[in-house]
């Protein structure tokens, strides 16, 4: 079976994950681990193994242990339906996905079910109509929906979502038994449309050329299926669907059992079909498909009013999926547009490095012909440098590009600084510069991705250390610890702040702005852009703040502000506004 893991409690509460039949899945906070969020699970935490149709799960010596109905695991344990697994902070509920039969509908000819269109915008005379409310209260209900429908369509952008939750409002509002929502294979004018079908001159709609299929089924009892009941399946008329979606209009076949023109064949009598109503999803002169419901009460017919409404919930959903074709298309642009900024911008940066590379290959090639071991000592040290700068230039791309996953570990950052400051010692030794680290020893570790943040801080570490001049080049890198308390009684919580300090030529007050932007670089050709953008990434991907100060002329100190507690979730968005936003607004 299709397992469903439904997180009921925890940093992550609400989301559901289903895990395909036959495939392991690891739980925790590792890259191919469920993507959650909660720091008190470990990287690999547990693993759920299907085995002959049934799941279990195993504990990975995980560090707040697995539990599963509140009793902890120590082997392998097999999990039902309805089961709760708590691993650190979260609770996992576990069920079985909900599947569909592919032949729930079928579409039927004249033979079957069809009918000739009866009525576009009012009920069979014949029809048992149910009392409407007063007109007042009735424009209320309709103005109700059509409100929740807006709110609907203006949130969800995933189109299988929109319609799973449009079905579920046409349940709410009408209380059909059975419903489907019908596509086509592709958007279509209603040109296009006429031109698939083949229109006789008698003016009957054809029943071929428009192929349609399910995406949303919903029944108000889900009936017990199986491979011989056919009474269970939604049979649509092929006469009603082609012509709601060919010509744009919304269809009420109402008491079809009394209707004379079924009395040739007994398909409507054992299908139980009463009262349908099919609308057109359509904006403008796209096509979508169909919202189809009906319903087999005795003596209940669904009413002129409801058609009006249904049409009116088939238009506003087809302006969602219009919208989400053209967010889509607009994503793709700027996608394009972005990757030809990217590619014109790193075209430079990797010719530098590419001649560099030539000019070094050049003077070792020259220093070995002529066994002249300083030639080609100086060739190396060029080689030397731009590999570097490959390896930076690869880096940052990486991380730019990278999803938005954190494996936070508890880590000394006074190591990781003087790890940094080892890498840059040859450079600042060969150009008399003074690198000056001054961390708090009794500092506590904090919660971070250590891969990620060494790569922040050699950024801003390189960029100093290449922005000073020779011999007289100094470079701080300052690491504090602060805890709330009388002298900072704004901060809510414990931070590291960071500061890498220089004496080189400042940052233009034009520049200022720009200088976390990709692709924007005070170094001319020897920079790529992508460094401080990587930075602050970082940074924010941590819940934490870098900020500048920086004059023309007077030097530049980068300062980063980062949560301490292992408490701490790593939410970007709680950075992305600004100063003023996220966990530092009263520092």
């Amino acid at each position: 079976m299709v397992l469903q893991l439904t997180i009921i409690e925890g940093p992550d509460a609400g989301k559901t994950f289903q895990v395909p039949a036959n495939e392991p899945q690891l739980i925790g906070r590792s890259s191919e681990a469920l993507p959650i969020s909660d720091t008190t699970v470990s990287r690999r935490h547990a693993e759920l193994t299907p085995d002959e149709g049934h799941w279990y799960i195993r504990d990975l010596q995980s560090q707040n242990n697995t539990y599963v109905n509140g009793v902890q695991i120590t082997e392998r344990t097999r999990v039902r339906d309805g089961d709760a697994i708590r691993v650190g902070a979260t609770v996992f509920l576990v069920g079985e996905a909900p599947t569909q039969k592919v032949n729930t509908v079928k579409l039927v000819g004249e033979d079957e079910l069809d009918s000739e269109v009866e009525h576009r915008l009012s009920a069979n005379e014949e029809s048992v109509i149910l009392a409407e409310p007063e007109p007042s209260r009735a424009a209320v209900d309709h103005l109700r929906v059509i409100y929740q429908l807006t709110t609907l369509t203006s949130r969800l952008m995933d189109k299988l979502d929109l319609l799973y939750e449009v079905m579920d409002l046409v349940f709410n509002e009408f209380e059909p038994e059975r419903g489907v929502i019908m596509l086509l294979d592709r958007p279509r004018t209603r040109q296009q449309l006429i031109d698939q079908t083949e229109i006789p001159a008698e003016g009957d709609i054809p029943l071929v050329g428009i192929d349609m299929t399910p995406a949303v089924v919903k029944y108000a009892t889900l009936p017990a299926m199986s491979e011989e009941d056919d009474e269970n399946t939604i049979h649509v008329s092929k006469t009603i669907l082609t012509h709601c979606v060919r010509d744009g209009e919304g269809i009420l076949s109402s008491n079809a059992q009394a209707d004379p023109r079924f009395q040739a064949g007994d398909s409507v009598a054992r299908y139980n079909i009463r009262s349908a109503i099919c609308s057109p999803i359509q904006f403008g002169e796209r096509t979508f498909g169909a919202i189809y419901i009906d319903s087999s009460i005795a003596n209940y017919t669904f009413t002129p009013e409801q058609l009006a409404l249904m049409n009116a919930i088939g238009a506003h959903t087809a302006l969602a999926l219009a919208n989400a074709e053209q967010t889509a298309r607009l994503l793709q642009n700027e996608r394009l547009a972005a990757i030809g900024q990217t590619v014109a911008s790193l075209s430079h940066s990797i010719k530098n490095i590419l001649q560099g590379l030539r000019g070094g290959a050049d003077l070792v090639e020259m220093g070995l012909k002529k066994e002249d071991l300083k030639v080609a000592r100086n060739g190396w040290e060029i080689q030397s440098r731009n590999l570097d700068r490959i390896v930076t230039l690869t880096m940052n791309m990486l991380a730019f590009s990278r999803p938005k996953h954190l494996d936070l570990e508890a880590t000394n950052i006074g190591a990781l600084v003087r790890d940094c400051q080892s890498l840059l010692e040859g450079e600042c030794e060969k150009r008399g510069i003074a690198l000056i680290i001054d961390t708090d020893p009794e500092m506590p570790p904090i919660p971070i991705d250590p891969n990620l943040m060494h790569q922040a801080l050699m950024n801003l570490m390189t960029n100093a250390v290449q922005a000073v001049p020779d011999e007289e080049g100094k470079v701080g890198v300052y690491v504090k610890y602060h805890e709330p308390g009388p002298e900072r009684p704004k901060l809510r919580r414990p931070i590291v702040e960071i500061s890498v300090i220089d004496n080189g030529p400042g940052i233009p007050k034009s520049k200022i702005n720009w200088i976390f932007e990709p692709f924007h670089t005070t170094k001319g050709l020897k920079g790529t852009g992508l460094g401080l953008a990587v930075t602050r990434r970082i940074v924010n991907d941590h819940q934490g703040r870098i900020r500048v100060d920086a004059v023309e002329g007077k030097g530049a100190a980068f300062r980063i502000l980062l949560p301490a507690d292992l408490d701490t979730n790593a939410d970007p968005s709680a950075t992305e506004g600004g100063p003023s936003t996220g966990m530092f607004r009263n520092l």
